[in-house]
């Protein structure tokens, strides 16, 4: 009888480990395996988002000012700082990832549709033209 409680109190533990993997997984602060750029996700009406707290790119040789939007396709954008301009929007969560976003990337001014996925604690976010297949991942893992 023993051995049963303590089989049934793994199992469960084994379902709280899989119940904690759920759609809030991804918010909180990243940083990028290559540790060029940290984002920050966040939640809002039901959506996902996230914003730029740091990166190589966007920020001026000092590694704290930031560099300013200038390749931002709406010239009235081009004067705002590139950190803490969210980036990442509308993530809409299915069950097993998150899909249908738009990611901004200021160091070019290009915008591409993405997803994401979380698995073992790594955050994969990828971007693309069209189609999913024609796009690049980026790796991420929580930041410190």
């Amino acid at each position: 009888m023993k051995s049963i409680k303590i089989v049934l109190l793994l199992i469960m533990g084994m379902f709280g480990n899989v119940y904690a993997q759920t759609k809030n997984e991804i918010l909180g602060t990243w940083e990028s395996d290559k540790k060029d750029v940290v984002i920050e996700v966040f939640k809002q009406g039901g959506k996902y988002y996230g914003k730029y707290i740091w990166g190589k790119e966007i920020v001026e040789s000092d590694g704290k000012t930031s560099k300013k939007d200038i390749k931002n396709p709406d010239k009235t954008l081009r004067t705002r700082n590139i950190v803490g301009i969210t980036s990442l929007t509308g993530l809409k969560w299915n069950g097993e990832e998150y899909i249908d976003g738009k990611i901004y990337n200021a160091p070019s001014g290009d915008t591409y549709s993405c997803k994401i996925w979380i698995k073992n604690n790594k955050l994969s976010l990828r971007g693309y033209l069209g189609f999913s297949l024609l796009g690049q991942t980026a790796v991420f893992h929580r930041y410190q």
